[in-house]
């Protein structure tokens, strides 16, 4: 079990949202030895988890966190997130003064604060704390978060966030764990599309891509993308990982907080728009990797 700074062990906890992150993510708390009750919007997916990891399984929001001392959610947007917390079925509705709330969901630094404002009428701690890392690193355990909130709370909820995560950092007060998770956004576009240019180029100058990409990934032009993404892009294979349809829903809430702070992101607003055909082709589901199939494209 995991103990907090007030010595107060957990034991149980809740996690609402079993999607492709949120399923091994909450398998990991049970591995771990935690009490753990699901919610799941089609009950169909809970009662699966339950089969496989034990728990169990709860028909709301507010039932998988009626007895839990700390409830973690990963759903799809800010609308869902406020719906699964203060909707009328919501986890405030039964969580007890002096438990933690964890939201995984990338959305927006507003709703974290909105949410965290509302939390603390109940004396219910929260925090924001989206993930990277993707389906991958969920199923091994190897998440980064990026948390905002109070230190105490923050130090209360790190010890079970460990089960599924490489690497937690409090990044501020909350809102900040949304904001840096932009950050992280951010960066990943442009790496992405210049990754894209910089193979599609390989490949009509004649050279080999693979030893192209065995060569430049030991310089300076390494990146995460470059190792885990390079191979499958020159295979043109783009089935799995993190979907265009997820990034586009990232990039605006990116967008969208640069226009508030007065911030300029040039580069970013593009390759959303890039993504936009993606989307077009009928790519929506694909890996964010594709945007190279923008530059395959002879009409390009």
């Amino acid at each position: 079990m995991a103990q907090g700074l007030d010595n107060r062990e957990f034991s149980k906890a809740g996690f609402i949202g079993l999607g492709v992150m949120g399923y091994p993510m909450a398998g990991h708390l049970a591995k771990n030895g935690f009490e753990v009750t699901v919610y799941n919007r089609t009950d169909s997916k809970a009662q699966k988890w339950v089969k496989e990891y034990g728990g169990k399984s709860a028909t709301t929001p507010a039932l998988a966190a009626a007895d839990a001392q700390i409830v973690f959610a990963c759903v799809g947007n800010d609308d869902d997130v406020r719906a699964i917390s203060t909707g009328s079925d919501g986890a405030f509705s039964t969580m007890a003064p002096g438990t933690i709330f964890v939201d995984h969901t990338t959305a927006s630094a507003e709703v974290a604060r909105e949410l965290a404002a509302q939390s603390a009428k109940s004396d219910i701690a929260f925090l924001d704390a989206p993930v990277s890392g993707g389906q991958a690193g969920a199923e091994n355990g190897a998440l980064t978060v990026m948390v905002g909130g109070a230190q105490e709370s923050f130090d209360q909820a790190r010890p079970v966030i460990d089960s599924y995560a490489r690497a937690v950092g409090l990044m501020g007060p909350v809102g900040s764990g949304q904001l840096t998770k932009m950050v992280n956004q951010i960066c990943i576009a442009g790496l992405v599309q210049g990754l894209s240019e910089g193979l599609d180029f390989a490949s009509r100058c004649g050279l080999d891509v693979g030893k192209v990409l065995e060569v430049i990934s030991k310089g300076a032009a390494q990146s995460w993308q470059m190792e885990n993404r390079g191979h499958t892009m020159e295979r043109d294979e783009f089935e799995f990982g993190f979907a265009v349809d997820w990034m586009r829903k990232d990039l605006g809430l990116c967008l969208d907080e640069a226009r508030r702070v007065k911030g300029r992101l040039p580069v970013t607003a593009l390759v959303d728009q890039f993504y936009a055909e993606v989307q077009a082709m009928g790519g929506g589901r694909w890996d964010t990797s594709s945007l190279i199939r923008r530059l395959r494209d002879s009409t390009h």
